[in-house]
């Protein structure tokens, strides 16, 4: 029956679509293409540093504005392929995205791994979660939590208010918008408390939202948060 499967709807590349040898994948172009984090990156965003260290790095905008989370980590920069692939999981019904990339940010963050550590998804508020249908974090978190064998809480955060788009807004703007916006549901917050965490998104930009998730963590009481996006917007180099 699987060989009838794979003759009637073969596997294809996840990006172009070409023929692939399986299920899930990227085809040996788009592979080579696929900007993934890999080397010395900051240890609090994820973005690609310069030269070699044997200690944890800390780029630029992570020195400058502060972090509340312990660590963070990024699978793909968000350009090109990586940029293609997000847009298409976040708004193009691509739930196949979710289980090969969830595999990638498993692999980015292997080294945060603890045993009672808690997955939580980046929430949608309820308007949005309704006009798409789903949550594209909650997938990539559910997805990532089964391969890396720990638990997780798809509805623990919540947003208590919707919020603009924030494309086209600085720095500044993104965090004044997300202030108090991102809280702990009262029934999950004794799930939190005394746990390391890590916070579950697609994408980080400034980090606003990130920030705003990991205060909501402290405040419910989580012994550690961590975050890990599937794509980090850096600058060109």
């Amino acid at each position: 029956m699987q060989t009838l499967v794979q003759m009637v709807y073969p596997p294809r590349c996840l990006s172009c679509g070409g023929l692939v040898d399986s299920d899930f994948g990227l085809c040996g172009a788009c592979w080579r293409d696929t900007p993934f984090v890999a080397g010395l990156a900051c240890d609090l965003c994820g973005v690609p540093l310069p030269g070699l260290s044997d200690r944890a790095e800390h780029c630029d905008d992570c020195l400058r504005i502060g972090r509340p989370w312990a660590q963070g980590r990024a699978a793909l920069l968000y350009r090109g392929i990586g940029r293609r692939l997000v847009l298409a999981l976040k708004h193009g019904d691509r739930h196949d995205i979710a289980r090969p990339a969830a595999r990638w940010m498993a692999r980015a963050a292997r080294d945060l791994h603890r045993s009672d550590l808690l997955l939580l998804p980046v929430p949608l508020h309820s308007r949005r979660h309704i006009a798409r249908r789903y949550n594209q974090s909650a997938l990539l978190a559910g997805a990532m939590a089964e391969e890396m064998g720990i638990a997780f809480c798809p509805d623990a955060l919540e947003r208590r208010r919707p919020t603009p788009s924030l494309d086209g807004r600085s720095r500044d703007e993104r965090f004044a918008v997300l202030d108090g916006v991102i809280g702990v549901r009262p029934a999950r917050r004794a799930l939190l408390a005394d746990r390391p965490v890590m916070v579950i998104d697609d994408v980080m930009t400034s980090g606003a939202t990130l920030a705003a998730a990991t205060q909501a963590c402290h405040a419910a009481g989580a012994k550690e948060v961590f975050t890990c996006v599937l794509a980090r917007v850096a600058k060109d180099p």
